[in-house]
């Protein structure tokens, strides 16, 4: 602390005044630059995932610690949402707009294109790799019983 004189009269002040550099600074934060909205917009060439962060109008990504989060709360049909539709199953995506617009609630999820990556990756590394496409269903009293 350092005593300090009144520039006008030459008087010192009454009490002492702390002096010397300033850790603390004003952040310049404002709400205004930080918040970013998306509905639709551009997704990845490879994967069709969103782009991500606000320069690319991409949107906010949902982790694996999120996924966990709905796991432990129970929410499958809100994670399968999040997982193939609003992320990266194209055909999916235009089943549920398509439903959307006819008024029904019920959608049906495809193959996510980060499967279709993995598979091509598989392959790229010499593996067969074959996919079926076939439905499976509850089993029958029958079916479980053998």
């Amino acid at each position: 602390q350092s005593t300090v004189y009144d520039g006008r009269t030459g008087d010192a002040f009454d009490r002492k005044v702390t002096v010397g550099y300033i850790y603390m600074l004003k952040l310049h934060h404002l709400v205004d630059d930080k918040i970013h909205a998306r509905s639709i917009g551009p997704y990845s060439l490879v994967t069709q995932q969103p782009l991500g962060g606000k320069a690319q109008f991409g949107g906010q990504r949902f982790g694996e610690m999120e996924v966990w989060a709905l796991e432990a709360y129970g929410a499958a049909y809100t994670l399968q949402e999040m997982l193939t539709v609003k992320s990266d199953d194209v055909a999916g995506r235009t089943k549920v707009y398509e439903a959307i617009v006819r008024g029904d609630d019920t959608f049906e999820a495809g193959i996510p294109e980060s499967f279709n990556v993995l598979v091509k990756e598989m392959r790229s590394l010499g593996l067969n790799v074959d996919l079926h496409n076939s439905k499976v269903g509850p089993a029958t009293t029958s079916e479980a019983a053998e």
